[in-house]
């Protein structure tokens, strides 16, 4: 039933119970055994640069609420490994050593991390997996609803080919890096609406997500099927999505078939209104990240009612059954939808959008 609500927002879920005060709950909950007091230091261990979410959203709203619920006296150590996952097993171990309370990690590679997971937990630090589902024995997960991210982005290419859509359609699908285990699960869900409505032609997993290998990848797709044959690319993400455009016009493309994306970028947005992607999906990181934090200190303050309340979902790793997690939803972000989604939240304001190149495409769908 879940993947039903297309724009269900995590705040819906924390919101009530802190109203019960539930979420807000102090060491003398019953069911709460407090560790520490507000002295909380979370190790944040984010996985890459190439997508600006993390540096512009994740760590500054995880260290803003970690402040919020610890009266100024908590704090995050921070590290972003550049998709280098020996860098990231070496920033984990100077947690271990730095003796951070609680980690929340966001993995370059899910497998390989697994042994620094180990030790973390052999240390009494406990690991929460964030946005990426790693290996080993983490605590809990807390991400988005990852198929649904592809079921939305298969389901849109669909919608955007109409009626006439069929196995004559050529796909090419760009998915993202083969060491991301949110990769895997984003492309079964674009398969579980792509098979048996359109061919898929050509498949890549992109090596780290970058764009200039998703560019490479498109290049030798268009040399294989011909640069008049694609009927549409389902891209994983949006910096992937902006490397397969460069590569269509370097083609000499000009009329661009309908592209998908993943996580609202500035660029992608602006993008989207001028027509040359199709869609995104807008996955509130205000939301994930807040949550997150809430996570990582009630672990270490001990408030177990609620951690429980923010982690009332269950997903298994290839380590790990059952682990504790709350899965966000997300929402399918075309022209139509940027006012509601990411302005209103605050992500980019409309004069960050509608810069002189995208003044006309903004007022005809009533940006001003």
């Amino acid at each position: 039933m879940r993947r039903i609500a297309m724009s269900v927002a995590v705040t819906t879920m924390v919101l009530p119970l802190a109203g019960c005060g539930v979420l807000n709950a102090a060491g003398d909950d019953a069911s709460a055994s407090p560790t520490m007091g507000d002295q909380v230091t979370v190790g944040l261990l984010l996985p890459e640069k190439a997508n600006t979410r993390y540096d512009k959203f994740d760590y500054p709203i995880i260290k803003s609420k970690v402040a919020e619920l610890t009266h100024k006296k908590g704090k995050v150590e921070y590290a972003n490994a550049d998709a280098d996952a020996g860098q990231q097993a070496d920033q984990l171990q100077r947690m271990i050593d730095e003796k951070v309370n609680v980690i929340l990690l966001d993995a370059v590679d899910a497998h390989a991390i697994a042994p620094a997971v180990k030790k973390a937990k052999d240390a009494g630090i406990p690991v929460i997996a964030y946005d990426r589902l790693a290996e080993g024995p983490i605590q809990a997960y807390i991400s988005f609803d990852n198929e649904l991210v592809g079921e939305v982005q298969g389901r849109s290419l669909l919608e955007r080919l109409g009626s006439s859509a069929g196995l004559s359609d050529k796909i090419v699908m760009m998915n993202g890096s083969p060491t991301d285990p949110n990769a895997k699960q984003f492309k079964e869900g674009a398969l579980s609406e792509l098979n048996g409505k359109v061919t898929i032609a050509d498949s890549f997993d992109t090596k780290d997500w970058k764009p200039e290998n998703a560019e490479a990848n498109m290049t030798q797709a268009i040399s294989r099927i011909g640069k008049d044959n694609i009927a549409a690319v389902y891209s994983a993400n949006d910096g992937m999505a902006g490397g397969i455009i460069k590569a269509l016009k370097n083609a000499g493309v000009t009329s661009l078939p309908p592209i998908t994306g993943q996580d609202a970028e500035l660029d992608a947005v602006q993008r989207i209104l001028a027509g040359t992607q199709y869609m995104s999906v807008y996955k509130s990181y205000p939301d994930e990240a807040e949550a997150a934090a809430q996570m990582a200190v009630a672990k270490v303050q001990g408030k177990d009612i609620q951690f429980d309340a923010l982690t009332q979902d269950r997903v298994d790793s290839p380590t790990d059954k059952q682990i504790p997690a709350k899965l966000v939803q997300v929402t399918a972000l075309t022209k139509s939808k940027i006012k509601e989604t990411v302005v209103e939240d605050g992500i980019y304001t409309v004069d960050q959008i509608c810069t002189a190149a995208y003044k006309s495409a903004c007022a005809a769908v009533g940006l001003h």
